[in-house]
């Protein structure tokens, strides 16, 4: 409605009977009883018609002696702000602390239920708290192995309280061993090798624990400046021919997604990256999903956008099938390596399965 709905005191009383809130700026009301002014929608009990005077801002109500009412002025904050604010401090208290925080003391300082607190914190970021402060001591891990630190004091700079529980599992921290990552991959052999695909060119490599990228382009060559800037001091070496058979076996992959891969893979990735791209293998050839069914799939309705940005950061073509994610209306979206190779892996497979 007009200003001009508001302009006697006749409507500006209708409209705070009605509670109108589209009457909010264009008027306040002042109580001579209470010596309170509220603004027309304000859910608090109506006052007595002889009561209430009129002021066209709520800084004239106030110049006549009024005070704001605590219930209609004070401003709210946006729950999704506060729920967010809520799961930034707990991010900020579980990396401040040089240990683990147990959920429950961290729940306790933030005045809320450990319940509450890890369904929050998982629907905001897709981790528990728990994941999310393991994630966060192997990048700690990663930056002092970084900046030339030794590799115990590295382990416990970064929460860990023995080198035994570092140890337990610090291939999935790393992707190597803590030396090996420590001298910036050198020392790590990777076989490649470059090859003609219907996609285009394709480059294959394998690391020790298994394929570690599958990557397209028209261009070799640029295939294989990206695979040096994936992996700058890892000493990369042409297949022989018993990689060129896994490469066969692989580009038989491509044409043919709805065989299988069979072979090990050495995914390295984020803790949510990674939760990502297992969702994704067990996306069945032929199928396609969203963005959104692939946050559920993983717990994370809300980390819409992070998902797709897991997508994006795959480096492993087609095995780790993020072509068949598109978007909720159907649309193809983007692809890392072009959206008519997507299209056409997803016209293969349908035609396949």
């Amino acid at each position: 409605m007009s200003a001009t709905s508001y302009r006697t005191d006749d409507q500006r009383w209708q409209a705070v009977q009605a509670r109108d809130s589209a009457a909010v700026g264009h008027f306040v009301y002042a109580v001579r009883t209470t010596g309170i002014h509220c603004h027309p929608g304000c859910r608090a009990r109506l006052p007595k018609r002889e009561h209430v005077e009129f002021f066209d801002a709520a800084a004239a109500a106030q110049a006549a002696g009024y005070r704001p009412c605590k219930r209609c002025s004070t401003p709210r904050r946006d729950p999704q702000a506060q729920r967010s604010a809520l799961v930034t401090r707990a991010c900020r208290l579980i990396e401040a602390g040089d240990e683990a925080v147990p959920l429950a003391q961290l729940a306790e300082r933030l005045s809320v239920s450990p319940y509450h607190l890890h369904r929050l914190f998982k629907a905001e970021t897709g981790l528990t708290p728990k994941a999310y402060a393991s994630a966060f001591r192997a990048r700690r891990l990663r930056d002092g192995l970084e900046q030339g630190a030794s590799i115990t004091e590295a382990i416990f700079d970064a929460g860990f309280n023995s080198n035994s529980r570092f140890y337990a599992d610090a291939d999935q921290r790393l992707g190597m061993r803590a030396r090996d990552y420590r001298a910036g991959g050198a020392g790590i052999r990777i076989r490649f090798a470059l090859a003609q695909c219907s996609l285009g060119a394709i480059l294959v490599a394998q690391s020790a624990r298994g394929i570690c990228a599958i990557l397209l382009d028209d261009d070799p060559q640029a295939l294989l400046e990206h695979l040096q800037d994936l992996f700058p001091k890892a000493e990369l070496v042409g297949g022989d021919d018993d990689f060129e058979r896994l490469v066969a076996q692989v580009i038989g992959f491509v044409e043919a997604p709805a065989l299988g891969l069979n072979l090990p893979l050495d995914v390295q990735g984020t803790v949510f990256q990674e939760r990502v791209w297992q969702a994704l293998r067990e996306v069945p050839a032929g199928s396609r999903v969203s963005y959104s069914d692939i946050a559920e799939r993983i717990g994370a309705p809300k980390a819409v956008r992070a998902v797709a940005a897991a997508c994006a950061a795959n480096r492993i073509a087609v095995a780790i099938p993020c072509h068949r994610v598109v978007r909720r209306d159907g649309d193809l979206s983007g692809y890392r390596w072009g959206v008519e190779r997507k299209r056409a892996l997803l016209k293969r497979e349908t035609v396949l399965t």
